[in-house]
């Protein structure tokens, strides 16, 4: 990708883009059947891209540059949509714990977190779904008389944790008549408190350990908790959110770039009566990285045409990403039919960019609240 998605800059970049490109071209493209096939967790090569700033880029601390933090998961994704999404996963997590306030999210925890050191993922995907009003909260938290709170409930996938690990949650507070009274956001550590299940077989994904979180009466002491009242904070947060997710649409949508353009000597002359031919998909790429390049400067505004335009690049992107890796299937034909061809996992990987949350037909339900101007505040 040509450098729309870079600003010019004199300071130094807070992300060792050759070194991300070099980790992605070489040690994880190599895993990248085993990652997808064999459901292996690729968390030496997340640690590598932590050194490399891969994981931190978008905080206030490492320099907010949240065009290096994109552009970092697009090279990855270009390689392996599954750990792109791992990327994105840890990504939103420093982000909600920087941003909670909390000394005791901040500091040493988040050091590690960002460097790669410690992991944790996100399980956001019921409370922004809840928040929307498309389906109920899942957890439960009433409080404990000692300042923090008990949670309950059930998650069916959360993605980039397992034992040891973390997770920013939300749960729905009830008080002592069991009725709503505000949210909380915490950050929840997959201890003995927590039962995690496997979950069914994906199509794709099956590296980015996935489980199902059961919670029976787990303790949120004040040092977890990320915000309370719950609600105003994912508004703010709700773009950098998204944002961030456009890496991965664009990564994978690449990647089905270079998949065409690879069987193009030998394929050309018949691959020319295709629609969606690479130097056409690669004009609407680059425009999209144009659009991309004028939001990431503000990825907190939370006015009325940002997130208009912010929503619809994201639904486009998920789109593009369909488009290219089905273009790309047909241009490579019987060779990328094969189950370990790349050609093959993208199609799967671009399905998983288009019903992450927000799935495009979350987006657009969004769009046509703020449209209506019925956005919450």
């Amino acid at each position: 990708m040509n450098s729309a998605l870079q600003r010019a800059t004199d300071d130094i970049a807070p992300v060792d883009m050759e070194r991300v490109r070099a980790i992605a071209e070489g040690p994880l493209a190599a895993l990248a059947n085993r990652i997808d096939h064999d459901g292996y967790y690729p968390l030496e090569v997340l640690a590598d891209l932590g050194e490399a700033g891969a994981l931190a880029a978008h905080l206030e601390s490492h320099g907010q540059r949240f065009d290096l933090a994109v552009d970092a998961m697009r090279e990855v994704s270009r390689h392996c949509g599954t750990t792109g999404f791992l990327i994105w996963a840890h990504q939103v997590c420093g982000l909600y714990m920087e941003q909670s306030g909390n000394p005791h999210l901040q500091g040493t925890p988040l050091q590690a977190h960002r460097s790669g050191q410690t992991f944790g993922g996100t399980a956001l995907s019921n409370p922004m779904k809840a928040l929307s009003g498309i389906e109920r909260m899942a957890l439960i938290a009433k409080a404990d008389g000692h300042g923090g709170y008990r949670v309950s409930g059930s998650l069916p996938w959360v993605s980039h944790i397992g034992p040891g690990q973390y997770c920013g949650a939300l749960a729905s507070i009830r008080d002592d008549k069991d009725q709503p009274a505000g949210e909380l956001m915490f950050l929840l550590h997959c201890n003995d408190h927590v039962t995690l299940r496997p979950c069914p077989t994906f199509s794709g994904m099956e590296g980015s350990s996935t489980w199902g979180l059961r919670l029976d009466q787990y303790p949120v002491t004040a040092e977890q908790i990320i915000a309370e009242p719950a609600a105003p904070f994912v508004s703010r947060i709700r773009g950098a959110f998204i944002l961030l997710q456009i890496g991965m649409a664009l990564g994978v949508a690449e990647g089905a770039l270079d998949s065409m353009q690879e069987v193009e000597s030998q394929l050309g002359h018949v691959n020319q009566f295709l629609h969606d031919r690479p130097e056409a998909l690669r004009r609407e790429f680059d425009d999209m990285g144009r659009r991309l390049a004028g939001l990431t400067g503000t990825p907190y505004a939370t006015d009325r045409d940002y997130l208009l335009d912010l929503l619809d690049l994201r639904a486009q992107g998920a789109e593009f990403a369909l488009r290219a890796a089905q273009s790309a299937m047909l241009h490579q034909g019987a060779r990328g039919y094969v189950m370990s061809a790349a050609a093959q996992r993208r199609l799967r990987e671009a399905q998983f960019v288009a019903i992450v949350t927000p799935a495009i037909k979350h987006l657009r339900w969004e769009m046509d609240r703020l449209s209506r101007e019925e956005w919450p505040q």
